[in-house]
């Protein structure tokens, strides 16, 4: 058994290797040549204590405590390089996709919230038509009364609109993700989002243009509902890093449940850009249905593919159920 002597001793050094922690932030670059120097040490030696303290099976959560401050350390050490421009690379093509299955329950989540709202509200719009009224307005609603899609406007000014809706998909993905702070908030934009795709729908189903309105959706929904998607999973993050931060300090859980949300937020810009560009530039255009229906399950396709795919390891990609987990020494 470790002495308390001894954890007395070594205290006042994993003290320090936490405070140089959080003075470098996320770099090292806060750090002088000396304090650098004694970060490596303190890092090498937390490293041999830890591996006295896992030989004594009383000290459970010493052991998580050490175990969790070499991690954050080993992140600060080995990833806290200043950014280069192969960087963004990297992030798109490993660091990204990675983040996103690993929160993938989240995201899982926030879809099956969407769906069941979009039920919802199709349900509800179907046994009272005046419920769409309600919602929508009444300029939307005469759009739809005389069978005439409200998205014909945007075709003459498409440049401004394409700029407009881009802005606006991300006005709602920025919030979407900042309201997780209080947990409700990001439910409640994604139970609006899907209250009111399953009113259109409804609304539109019951005027007969069902196809025109998913014939617009369809290509660049396809990336733009992801994204809201995935904004929503990072908000949910954020808030379970709060509300559940577990063997770390609230504030602690917090930052780094915030950093993998903020990485899932401006990984998912891209989709909303071309989004954007579609849905301003093609979605209301007279293309042929087919077609944009094709573009959709293409974009669709290739969305899932990346998403699933990149940044695996080759055995990841040879076990079904992921790589082993190896305990750190």
């Amino acid at each position: 058994m470790v002495s308390i002597h001894w954890i007395e001793k070594r205290k006042t050094h994993w003290e320090r290797l936490e405070q140089l922690i959080r003075l470098a932030g996320a770099g090292v670059g806060r750090l002088n040549h000396q304090e650098l120097q004694e970060l490596g040490l303190l890092y090498r030696q937390t490293a041999s204590d830890l591996s006295v303290i896992l030989q004594d099976v009383s000290n459970p959560q010493l052991a998580a405590y050490l175990n969790q401050l070499l991690a954050r350390g080993h992140n600060l050490i080995y990833l806290g390089h200043r950014p280069e421009a192969r960087n963004l690379a990297s992030f798109y093509g490993r660091t990204y996709p990675q983040v996103f299955r690993e929160t993938l329950p989240l995201t899982a989540l926030v879809v099956a919230i969407f769906l069941l709202a979009a039920v919802a509200g199709w349900a509800v719009t179907i046994h009272d038509p005046g419920f769409a009224h309600r919602l929508l307005g009444p300029q939307m609603m005469e759009d739809i009364d005389r069978r005439q899609m409200w998205t014909q406007s945007v075709v003459a000014i498409k440049p401004l609109a394409a700029s407009a809706i881009t802005t606006n998909n991300l006005t709602v993905a920025f919030t979407t993700f900042a309201l997780g702070i209080t947990a409700v908030g990001t439910i409640w934009m994604i139970v609006l989002n899907g209250l009111m795709i399953g009113v259109v729908g409804a609304a539109t189903w019951r005027a007969g243009m069902a196809l025109a309105l998913w014939s617009f959706v369809v290509p660049h929904g396809v990336l733009e509902l992801p994204a809201i998607f995935i904004a929503g999973a990072a908000g949910l993050d954020l808030a379970r890093g709060l509300l559940f931060p577990g063997l770390l300090p609230r504030r602690e859980s917090l930052a780094r449940a915030g950093g993998r949300a903020s990485r899932l937020v401006l990984g998912s810009l891209p989709l909303l850009l071309i989004a954007g560009t579609i849905e301003g530039f093609f979605s209301p255009s007279n293309a042929p249905v087919a077609m944009k229906f094709t573009l959709g399950a293409v974009l669709f396709t290739a969305l899932g593919a990346y998403l699933f795919g990149a940044g695996r390891t080759p055995e990841a990609l040879r076990w079904p159920l992921g790589p082993a987990k190896v305990r750190p020494s």
